[in-house]
């Protein structure tokens, strides 16, 4: 059965590329109108001219920067002007610092948390008023594999990943009564800018990422659809969880 969000207004972080762009895409595809929320201008306006493309009108870019708690409320008020009550939120964006303990920087270490933790955290305050107006909805955050468990270079990340875990179950539970659910995506690797090494070819993240159950990273696209799933009223029983697309990660321990 096809999935329907006709008339619904999501808001999506990170939207200018990777997962965030192909969870606009996936989602405008599905009816919705979608508002590209980024501070990467160009590549905004690149995605949003693809979605526009193929489906005439339903895509908006407003420029955001997600720690910062005046620039959430503009943002989403320039979203609700042109396309009226957002329903759908996900929070997407994020960035990493790899370093281990003792050469993680306090600067890198808060641009992380600022950006993952502190960014999940105000669009949850904020966006959950604008769900509110619109009778309910779905808001969609992002953790990680690295919300599950530690991984050497990665304190920031683990950390605000972790955080963001805990974001998601006490959300849920106040915005329950509000018709307003609430959950987390935990993505294992993904083929995005994120994960890029210089110099790395396909068969050197093949050989890193060969060893989990499925042998490869996963598509941008193929997280989306867990986020569709979620915004969309297919999961609409579902409110506090976590949700792997791992590849089987998290399954245990990989092969030799």
């Amino acid at each position: 059965m096809a999935v329907q969000l006709s008339r619904k207004v999501a808001f999506i972080t990170g939207g200018a590329r990777g997962i965030g762009a192909a969870s606009a895409a996936l989602l405008a595809g599905e009816g919705a109108r979608v508002v590209v929320a980024d501070r990467r201008a160009e590549e905004a306006a690149a995605t949003v001219a693809a979605i526009n493309a193929a489906h005439p009108g339903s895509a908006l870019f407003v420029a955001l920067d997600v720690s910062s708690e005046a620039g959430w409320q503009s943002a989403l008020a320039e979203a609700e002007t042109a396309f009226g009550p957002i329903s759908i939120l996900v929070n997407n964006a994020g960035v990493n610092r790899v370093a281990t303990l003792d050469q993680m920087t306090l600067e890198n270490f808060r641009k992380v948390i600022d950006t993952n933790l502190v960014g999940t955290f105000l669009g949850l305050k904020y966006g959950a008023e604008c769900l509110k107006r619109a009778g309910g909805g779905s808001i969609v955050n992002f953790s990680s594999v690295q919300g599950m468990e530690g991984r050497q270079g990665f304190t920031a990340y683990a950390a605000s990943k972790f955080g963001i875990r805990g974001l998601t179950k006490s959300a849920a539970i106040e915005l329950g009564p509000f018709n307003i659910r609430v959950n987390a995506v935990v993505p294992g690797p993904t083929k995005t800018k994120m994960i890029e090494r210089p110099g790395w070819a396909d068969e050197d993240y093949d050989r890193m990422y060969g060893k989990y159950p499925l042998g490869r990273m996963a598509n941008a696209d193929e997280v989306a659809r867990m986020v569709l799933f979620l915004a969309s009223d297919q999961s609409s029983f579902c409110t506090g969880g976590d949700y792997v697309v791992d590849g089987g990660t998290l399954a245990g321990k990989p092969r030799d």
